[in-house]
């Protein structure tokens, strides 16, 4: 029952996180340029737009559920789920924002339903929020996104194309996101086996907090340099990508008994993470950008 109430809170989460990047992009728009030389002046500058401060706002509830999610059930399944909120930022870019979505987002909705569906049938039955890691691997695995996060956000730098700057920037928060993740999934459990104080008291807490701050920073150069859509959904997608593969490599998260079980639940993961990068670009109607 515990795992089904982590999804319940996971799929709130997919819906107010992309509202809050929809709101977010809005106003990094209409504030400064963000310069990582002046991380303090630039941060001012964004929460100067009401927009990007409501955008915040409703994330700081969105992280909630998510924490939520994650002490609920294995952190695969959780990321699972929010990778179906690509979808959920397709239907509120069309209907709220004033973005056309096109056919081809329509066939990723009834993918990412279906997957969910499978992925429902095919849970295995699994007591607790099964949070126990290898540190090695917890190490290697976090180690790995940062560097690669780090490439991506240096790309200009290092030769790639200046128009595609802005989804390297969402692809690196994207993974910097699932790094804080994965910490706080690994802090739910030390709290759960030793206690609020010495679960908090741990170098986790240091990762999820610096790798949220370059995150943050990361995800708001990219909403400025880069299209709304096409950069949220990089964003989200990387970020549920890492946290599928954190939650099958570091901690271990069960596949099903029976053969044809994994069968499904590997059609329901490839389902949704298919979707994910099949739903996004939509691009703005010309009335509604006019408007």
């Amino acid at each position: 029952m515990t795992i089904y109430i982590g999804i319940a809170l996971a799929a709130v989460c997919a819906f107010t996180t992309n509202l809050a990047f929809l709101y977010k992009h809005r106003g990094a728009c209409a504030a400064p340029c963000v310069d990582v030389r002046h991380p303090i002046r630039s941060g001012v500058g964004l929460f100067r737009s009401r927009w990007f401060a409501l955008g915040m706002l409703v994330a700081v509830g969105a992280w909630l559920f998510h924490v939520g999610a994650l002490a609920m059930a294995p952190m695969s399944v959780v990321q699972a789920v929010l990778a179906g909120g690509v979808v959920m930022l397709a239907v509120m870019a069309e209907r709220i924002f004033g973005f056309r979505v096109g056919p081809r987002q329509w066939i990723g909705l009834g993918m990412t339903a279906l997957g969910i569906v499978l992925l429902g049938i095919t849970l295995p039955a699994v007591h607790g929020a099964h949070s126990q890691f290898s540190l090695p691997g917890m190490i290697a695995f976090e180690a790995g996104l940062v560097l690669v996060g780090a490439l991506l956000i240096m790309g200009k730098r290092i030769g790639a194309p200046d128009h595609h700057h802005g989804v390297m920037l969402g692809a690196a928060s994207g993974l910097l996101f699932g790094v804080s993740d994965v910490a706080i999934k690994a802090i739910s459990g030390l709290i759960g086996a030793h206690g609020v104080v010495d679960g908090l008291l741990t170098p986790w807490l240091i990762v999820t907090v610096l790798a949220s701050v370059a995150a943050f920073y990361a995800s708001a150069k990219g909403l400025q340099e880069g299209e709304a859509v096409p950069v949220i959904a990089i964003t989200g997608t990387a970020a549920n990508v890492t946290g599928i593969a954190g939650g099958i490599v570091v901690f271990g998260d069960p596949l099903p008994g029976s053969a044809l079980g994994i069968v499904l639940q590997a059609v329901a993961f490839v389902l949704v993470i298919a979707a994910a990068a099949l739903t996004p670009a939509p691009v703005r109607a010309a009335g509604a950008a006019a408007a």
